[in-house]
């Protein structure tokens, strides 16, 4: 199954006609933020697959408006079984602006606990807590920029400890040096920066 993954900057293979051509073939979009919402509900209409995200630390932008996209999924605390996965997700970025969408890391592993009784569930269900999280900022020092609001949370190590995602898919670190990462093993999770787009085989 193919799974496109998107963040931060619009692609212009994405917002065309043509994506049908490319990208016909996906069965799930994962946005991870600071996204229009008029980028990801074109890419959902065109493709007519679900499509899940979280925001992002410059999507407080879009919240001002109350402009949210519609036919897509926010996942947020949330686990949802679709298209076959289990997908999940946690938002924003390290700061202390809660409007902005910053989280301390303290913060983020509290969000993260108020997960755990429906990753509970889905193990189970499911037989297994979650296949993808998406997530806005990267885990605490992987795929990293040197500035203090691009470290990543310490809480997504955690995660990836205790429950094993085949996948984590974040934004938020964008850098066009050609020796920069973008996928990363981290235990049992392949961890990828979709800045631009990325498609997974899952």
């Amino acid at each position: 199954m193919k799974v496109l993954a998107i963040s931060d900057e619009e692609e212009r293979c994405l917002y065309t006609p043509s994506i049908r051509e490319r990208f016909g073939d996906v069965a799930l979009v994962l946005s991870c933020g600071d996204l229009r919402p008029e980028y990801l509900e074109y890419i959902v209409t065109m493709l007519n697959v679900p499509l899940c995200y979280v925001r992002g630390n410059h999507d407080y932008e879009f919240g001002r408006r109350l402009r949210w996209p519609g036919g897509c999924e926010n996942v947020h605390r949330r686990t949802l079984y679709i298209a076959g996965l289990l997908v999940g997700g946690l938002e924003g970025s390290v700061g202390d602006r809660p409007e902005r969408v910053h989280y301390t890391q303290g913060e983020m592993y509290l969000e993260m606990a108020r997960m755990v009784p429906a990753l509970l569930w889905n193990r189970l269900r499911h037989g297994r807590y979650l296949d993808i999280l998406i997530t806005h900022a990267p885990p605490h020092g992987i795929h990293t920029l040197s500035d203090p609001a691009h470290q990543g949370f310490k809480a997504f190590l955690t995660f990836m400890d205790w429950f094993r995602p085949r996948f984590l898919v974040h934004g938020h670190c964008i850098s066009y040096r050609p020796d920069y990462p973008r996928r990363t093993r981290y235990r049992e999770t392949e961890v990828v920066n979709a800045f631009g787009y990325q498609v997974l085989e899952v």
